[in-house]
C-alpha cells in the first residue's frame, strides 16, 4: 500500500500516560500540538476510540474546528489512506498501530514511537514514502 498522491499523513503517537490517563506533561504537549501544527491546513483528524488517545487530539481538533473521526486500531491504514485521499490527515495513535501503518505503506524506520515524535509523510515519486520528522514539545 501507498501513501496517495496529494496526501499528506501527520502522525504521532498519543501525548504522555500513566495508565488510560494523560499525565500533566501529556496534557501539555497536547495543547502544544495546537502551537506545533499552526499554519498547516488539516482536513481530518483521526484516532482510535481509546481515551489517550481521544484526549490527545481534542486540543487540536477544538482549535481547527474539526470533529476526531475514529478508526478501529487493528491495521487502520487502509481505511485511513482511502479516507484521507488528497488530504492532510492527523492520526493520533498507540505503538502498536503505528507500527502497523508504518509496515502497511513501507515507510522507512523508525515509525513515531516516543512521545513527541511527529512525523510528516507524504508519497515519493518512487521508493519509500518521504518522512520529515519534528517534535512536539511542552
Amino acid at each position: 500500500m501507498s501513501v496517495p498522491p496529494e496526501t499528506t499523513l501527520i502522525i504521532l503517537r498519543h501525548a504522555d500516560r500513566v495508565g488510560e490517563d494523560l499525565t500533566e506533561q501529556g496534557i501539555a504537549r497536547a495543547e502544544a500540538l495546537v502551537a506545533a501544527l499552526e499554519g498547516v491546513p488539516i482536513d481530518a483528524i483521526y484516532a482510535p476510540g481509546i481515551k489517550r488517545n481521544l484526549e490527545t487530539a481534542v486540543p487540536l481538533a477544538r482549535a481547527r474546528g474539526l470533529t476526531v473521526q475514529r478508526i478501529p486500531a487493528e491495521n487502520p491504514a487502509a481505511q485511513l489512506m482511502a479516507s484521507g485521499a488528497g488530504k492532510t490527515i492527523v492520526w493520533i495513535g498507540n505503538k502498536g498501530n503505528l507500527q502497523s501503518i508504518w509496515d502497511a505503506i513501507s515507510a522507512p524506520e523508525p515509525p513515531p514511537l516516543n512521545y513527541g515524535d511527529l512525523f510528516f509523510v507524504t508519497r515519493a515519486r518512487v521508493g519509500s514514502p518521504l518522512v520529515e520528522r519534528r517534535r512536539v514539545e511542552p
